[in-house]
């Protein structure tokens, strides 16, 4: 039986985290998991809840979550981050399911984050489906 994912997008710098998301289905497909409910969420701060209605979800077994925080005028990039990143792991022990983080950034340009887009989600991909063997 193949693993059900739930991944949530982030769509601010969609040029990435669509490149992001094709990957992450691209990897789950090949390690014999399902994605079975993929939520868009405006941006990196939105995804802990749209995570939640995942983890609440009793079809879903792992979480990935993906997203593309880029470096700007301020350390806005670095509070988002450093916000969420917490938030999530919390969900994600409370829930008593993995998480694969796939958030790039703080500190990532844009070309840094196009370089790691598709490193990013596979690896979010395939800690959230090793973990699974843990979690059961």
């Amino acid at each position: 039986m193949k693993t059900k994912v739930g991944i949530v997008v982030s769509k601010f710098n969609e040029e990435i985290t669509s490149l992001m998301e094709k990957n992450a289905v691209k990897v789950a497909k090949k390690l014999g998991a399902e994605i079975t409910k993929t939520i868009y969420v405006p941006g990196a701060f939105e995804i802990p809840f749209a995570a939640k209605k995942l983890f609440e979800n009793h079809e879903i077994e792992v979480v990935v979550v993906l997203g593309a925080v880029i470096r700007g005028q301020t350390d806005h990039d670095a509070v988002i981050v450093n916000t969420i990143a917490p938030k999530l792991l919390e969900l994600s022990l409370k829930s008593n399911k993995p998480l694969g983080f796939g958030v790039i950034g703080p500190k990532a340009n844009t070309n840094q984050a196009q370089e790691r887009a598709k490193e990013y989600s596979e690896r979010a991909v395939k800690a959230a489906l090793e973990m699974i063997k843990i979690a059961n």
